[in-house]
């Protein structure tokens, strides 16, 4: 990641632009007084940055957000003052800040608590000029806090990216309602501190509303962790098209079925996530789905990703690979050496090496075996990075 981001950096220093930005979505500060209701705080926040995500905007993970205020020893649930919101984006090079509070007004009584009312604001800070944005105030009943909060996102969404923010309309029809309840069990569980109680409050928000996809992208993750490539592939393969970890979630489901052994649906995710992201990592797992079905494209897939980073020893030795299988024994070898030079200590590109060397070809018990090498990281976040900074560029160059 850090490679893209210096490409961008560099690249629009070359041509007088300045760097493509990245928006901090601070939790909102509960001011009312039931502790209860701090889950909210959590809940405005992922929307808003979940909104902001999907439409291509560069955004702070929440993960962050989290080690930044544990960095500079900042309460997860304190009100932060202007110096402090300052303080947060400095330390992560955020260039526009999006933040507020809310309150809660209970019901009469006799009614549900759920017929209780926010009142919810947000403020806009720009990094780059010091200066504050706008600001928007709403209010409704707490259930009715997905439309709420939808509304904020799109008006935040039309002030960061006015010509690519669509209408309101199309904006929230892209996202359904989903059940207060649901929210709820999901933002809990993204707070929970340990996998057992994640996996509890994820389990429930899918449970409680099947159209919510942000809990099975979470409950494919703890799988994944734990290495239940089955069942982690279930709930990966339940991600919505229309949601934000969606060619997230397809670039692990395509990792589960490498793992399976289900390269044929490896291949499928793989090349679905090539078509929107074409990243490295992508790349080099489709070519290792293709490799283990002895299709030609594996090669071709191999040299895309090294075309794309040529420092990484793995590519060369994919790349070295491919070619070792079809036998041309001097090409491999070359891409071999290569990934030597870049890590010496590479006992197996060693012994491929030498086998190069020998015109020694696959055995038959190999057939099968596969040496390929996948990736594990996705780097969506820094790739929309490069691309936003290429943009830049580009407009700073014609003008």
């Amino acid at each position: 990641m850090l490679r893209l981001l210096l490409l961008a950096f560099l690249l629009c220093a070359s041509l007088g632009a300045a760097p493509a930005g990245t928006v901090l979505v601070l939790p909102f500060f509960n001011q009312s007084r039931s502790a209860n209701l701090d889950w909210i705080s959590e809940s405005l926040s992922q929307t808003v940055r979940e909104a902001l995500a999907a439409r291509g905007i560069l955004v702070l993970e929440r993960e962050e957000r989290v080690e930044a205020y544990r960095r500079l020893s900042i309460r997860p649930k304190a009100a932060l003052t202007h110096a402090s919101v300052i303080k947060v984006a400095e330390a992560l090079d955020a260039t526009d800040v999006v933040y507020g509070q809310f309150d809660f007004s209970p019901a009469p009584d006799g009614a549900p608590a759920e017929r209780g009312t926010l009142h919810i604001a947000v403020a806009t800070l720009d990094m780059t000029r010091m200066r504050k944005g706008p600001e928007w105030v709403e209010s409704g009943a707490l259930e009715d806090l997905a439309s709420l909060e939808s509304h904020l996102a799109w008006q935040v969404l039309r002030f960061l990216a006015p010509e690519t923010t669509p209408s309101e309309e199309e904006f929230l029809r892209e996202r359904p309602q989903v059940r207060l309840d649901a929210m709820e069990s999901y933002i809990r569980g993204l707070l929970a501190a340990s996998p057992e109680q994640k996996h509890r409050y994820f389990t429930q928000a899918a449970r409680l509303d099947e159209r919510f996809s942000q809990p099975n992208f979470e409950l494919g993750r703890l799988y994944w962790a734990s290495k239940d490539y089955r069942l982690a592939a279930e709930w990966f393969a339940k991600v919505s098209a229309a949601g934000p970890r969606y060619l997230e979630a397809s670039f692990l489901l395509g990792l589960c079925r490498y793992h399976l052994g289900d390269y044929a649906g490896a291949q499928r995710a793989f090349e679905l996530v090539a078509a929107s992201v074409p990243l490295n990592e992508v790349f080099n797992n489709l070519g290792a789905a293709e490799s283990r079905r002895n299709l030609p494209a594996a090669l071709e897939s191999f040299r895309k990703a090294l075309e794309g980073d040529p420092a990484d020893p793995d590519y060369h030795f994919n790349v070295g690979y491919a070619l070792w299988k079809r036998g041309q024994f001097d090409a491999a070898a070359a891409s071999f050496r290569a990934a030597l030079d870049r890590n010496p200590e590479d006992a197996q590109a060693t012994l491929m090496l030498g086998r190069c060397l020998q015109k020694a070809g696959p055995r038959l018990a190999e057939a099968s075996s596969g040496l390929e090498r996948v990736k594990l990281n996705y780097e969506e976040g820094a790739w929309r990075q490069l691309k936003a900074a290429l943009a830049a560029g580009k407009s700073a160059a014609e003008h």
